[in-house]
């Protein structure tokens, strides 16, 4: 049994190391990197609510490892991405976008990172708004937008085969809050928490 729990725990960790990393990169190449799809017509003015779920696939020993998560958007104030633990269900991940802040949180590290984007000058690409990340969004959610984002196309060469994938968008409207943090977290600046996931 102690086995079974050491091996799980191993397999928690490097998920949760790998998805933030993910995670970062996906940030940096939803809002900057420049993919090819097909021409879509404007949003309609009452498009103003965007959510589905996604899907995070990534290699480990030999195996493909699926994360399932969910994102909602509230066009032009704030979009959150959160994935989930298999089995336990419980959120492991959250990245929250506005157009002025990035807010990540690890759950089971009990940290987050906290910053504002011109604080992330030096980390995001030029292109990285929060209006060119809402347009990917909202055109990957139309007939023969493109809703597959390979780890090459972000950039992140090192973790072959994994990709993340958006599917049953949905424009209806719903309540997105602000994400309040605990107390019991920690914060940490961005190039610390890097360095701490390489090291798991």
């Amino acid at each position: 049994m102690n086995n079974l729990v050491s091996k799980y725990d191993g397999v928690r960790i490097n998920i949760r190391a790998f998805s933030i990393i993910f995670l970062l990169g996906l940030l940096m190449g939803l809002s900057g990197c420049k993919t090819t799809r097909k021409a879509v017509s404007a949003l309609p003015e009452e498009d103003h609510y965007l959510s589905s779920k996604v899907q995070l696939t990534l290699p480990y020993q030999g195996d493909m490892l699926t994360v399932s998560g969910s994102m909602k958007l509230v066009k032009d104030e704030r979009m959150q991405l959160s994935f989930w633990m298999p089995l336990l269900r419980t959120e492991m991940l959250r990245l929250e976008v506005t157009p002025t802040d990035v807010l990540l949180i690890d759950r089971m590290g009990k940290r987050y990172v906290q910053a504002s984007r011109d604080e992330l000058k030096t980390v995001l690409p030029k292109k990285a708004d929060f209006a060119n990340l809402e347009k990917t969004l909202f055109d990957a959610s139309k007939p023969g937008g493109k809703n597959t984002l390979t780890a090459e196309e972000l950039g992140l060469t090192a973790f072959a085969k994994a990709k993340v994938t958006f599917s049953d968008f949905s424009t209806g409207e719903f309540t997105l809050l602000p994400t309040q943090v605990s107390t019991k977290y920690t914060k940490v600046e961005w190039t610390e928490l890097i360095e701490m996931l390489m090291k798991l």
